[in-house]
């Protein structure tokens, strides 16, 4: 009952702009009806005004994010330029110029606001040092769906740990680096480095062709450079946790799993090779590029999630620590006490 009502909602926070947006398509595919620039205005007015504000008011007392109103509107831009005759596209151009640019903008600060009073609670409620990118997924999560949340919270990371978080960040005694001895900068360094290296001579054999195309290619080319860097400087703020009875694995804002210690079957120090396959994985993105010191194995398949939310299932995990031994030993310790106190 409570699952065909739900449908029912939902079929009605949805069906019905979907069905205005229907109306102004036959509008729009109808000569007759589009003669002059005033129908034009009104037709994209409601493409872009009305259709988002009737699915607010519909969702505004649900649990949908209000942030998926952006959405809403960028799919009646999409449908204005699909369907509106060209030369009545002058009020498309205008918003795609000019609010779109406002709206990301928007979105961002209202993000970045959430999550700065989410830290600031966090610290209040708990006597440690909350995680920014856990807390800005917790955030991104309550007010945007899914996977278009996992994107932006990403992209917000990569910018705070590339060109904010230069704080050094202390390691407790339940924590563990994995950066400092892995090699993992210096491939990323490297690969950086022949980003930049590539991105100079290509830039230059394009402009003989296209200078549009070699700037296109060089803007694209530094973006992936500067989300490099964020993720390099990642790996050394965001260290491996274990707490009483899970255990926080993470390489960066890149992978990250959290084992239940009572899934854990066994831990090795070892460095052998590993038979890659669909139960087999490892913690770095790198995978054969950077080694392993550490094998875990589960009891049960967990799943680890990467970048914009991909997940992936595993029961062993590869991971390369810093000091895998002193880890070994904390978590088996931790392993014994959990077994200990459910007796």
């Amino acid at each position: 009952m409570d699952k065909a009502l739900g449908f029912k909602q939902y079929s009605l926070y949805f069906g019905i702009p979907l069905g205005l947006l229907g109306i102004l398509i036959l509008l729009m595919r109808s000569p007759a009806l589009l003669t002059s620039n005033s129908m034009a205005l009104a037709i994209t007015a409601d493409l872009l005004l009305t259709v988002p504000m009737v699915y607010f008011l519909l969702i505004r007392k649900s649990k949908i994010p209000k942030t998926t109103v952006v959405p809403i509107m960028l799919l009646g831009l999409l449908v204005g330029y699909s369907f509106l005759p060209a030369e009545h596209q002058d009020y498309l151009d205008l918003f795609k110029t000019w609010g779109l640019p406002l709206i990301e903008l928007a979105v961002v600060t209202y993000v970045v606001i959430h999550v700065r009073k989410a830290v600031q609670t966090y610290k209040k409620l708990k006597n440690t040092t909350p995680d920014f990118y856990d807390t800005l997924k917790d955030v991104c999560g309550k007010m945007l769906p899914s996977k278009l949340a996992a994107a932006v919270a990403t992209e917000i990371a990569v910018f705070y740990y590339g060109f904010v978080a230069w704080k050094k960040r202390e390691v407790r005694k339940n924590e563990f680096t994995y950066h400092k001895k892995s090699g993992s900068l210096s491939i990323l360094g490297g690969i950086l480095l022949i980003i930049v290296v590539e991105t100079i001579a290509v830039h230059f054999l394009l402009a003989k062709w296209s200078v549009v195309a070699a700037w296109i290619f060089t803007g694209l080319s530094l973006y992936t450079a500067l989300q490099l860097f964020g993720f390099a400087r990642a790996l050394g703020k965001r260290p491996i946790i274990l707490g009483p009875e899970t255990l926080q694995l993470r390489y960066g804002i890149l992978n990250e799993t959290t084992l239940a210690l009572n899934n854990i079957e066994s831990i090795e120090v070892s460095s052998r090779e590993l038979d890659f396959g669909k139960e087999v994985r490892k913690l770095s993105f790198l995978g054969d590029l950077e080694g392993h010191n550490i094998i875990i194995h589960l009891k049960n398949e967990n799943t680890i999630t990467g970048l914009y939310g991909i997940s992936r299932k595993y029961k062993v995990l590869g991971l390369h620590l810093d000091a895998p031994a002193e880890f070994k030993e904390k978590v088996d310790r931790a392993l014994c006490s959990n077994k200990s106190n459910k007796l």
